[in-house]
């Protein structure tokens, strides 16, 4: 087995003529925190569905645990099962109760019995402070709330990685800090993640690894004191001084 959870070889995407990501090349070892930092329209969510398949590459590949997930003859539903999701929109089910949402997916993949799934998600839902939350219905909770229940929802298939696609750009300010917490938590715990956000804190706090991208390409890479405090590359320090 390689010593890498993830290795990307050569990614490219294009969208009709437009291409939007360049060549990518990446490694994600088991237990790392990957943080992707760039401007808007960069690449970067792109790259985070390319990762499980949920767009396409147009042309590279994609290991994950040893196996080429790119590759067509592969079963990309078994190996998506491994990879937890979390996206800007919560993409929680309204008509069903947090604890349906949890064992949804656990029970649906046979992965569990209804009642291990049930156990498990009680346990997340603790996990992530939302134990009294479990009868009720995602649009009674606010949004730092739902996107909780989102990580548990992703953690309940009892994932190898979590990516994590902008989790907090579509939360007010002051719920931002709960959601984070929880990623802190997962980072502490060993959780292999890769996650593309615009909070610098958390970056600099986190991350193993930050990637700089921008048009398509990994601009700059480097331990977070590094990236942030003596960027190398021009374009990561004009994005910084924007942002910082």
């Amino acid at each position: 087995m390689s010593e890498y959870l993830i290795e990307i070889k050569n990614l490219h995407k294009y969208f009709g003529k437009n291409e939007v990501l360049k060549g990518l090349d990446i490694r994600i070892k088991q237990g790392e925190v990957v943080v992707m930092i760039g401007p808007s329209g960069s690449g970067k969510s792109t790259f985070l569905r390319t990762m499980n398949l949920l767009e396409t590459p147009t042309k590279g590949e994609v290991y994950f645990e040893g196996t080429n997930i790119a590759d067509k003859s592969v079963d990309v539903f078994k190996h998506r099962e491994k990879m937890g999701m979390v996206f800007q929109q919560f993409n929680l089910f309204p008509n069903m109760t947090v604890l349906d949402n949890l064992i949804l997916a656990p029970v649906k993949t046979g992965r569990m019995s209804k009642d291990e799934a049930v156990i498990k998600a009680q346990e997340l839902l603790a996990r992530v402070g939302l134990e009294d939350k479990a009868t009720a219905y995602p649009q009674s909770l606010s949004g730092g709330q739902q996107q909780r229940v989102a990580i548990a929802r992703a953690l309940a298939m009892t994932p190898d990685v979590m990516l994590f696609d902008e989790p907090t750009s579509a939360l007010d300010p002051e719920m931002v800090g709960e959601v984070l917490n929880v990623m802190q938590e997962l980072a502490a715990e060993g959780m292999t993640m890769v996650v593309v956000t615009h909070e610098m804190g958390f970056a600099k706090n986190v991350a193993d690894r930050v990637l700089f991208m921008a048009d398509g390409v990994i601009v700059e890479e480097g331990e977070p004191e590094q990236v942030f405090e003596h960027p190398r590359e021009k374009r990561t320090q004009d994005f910084l001084a924007k942002v910082l």
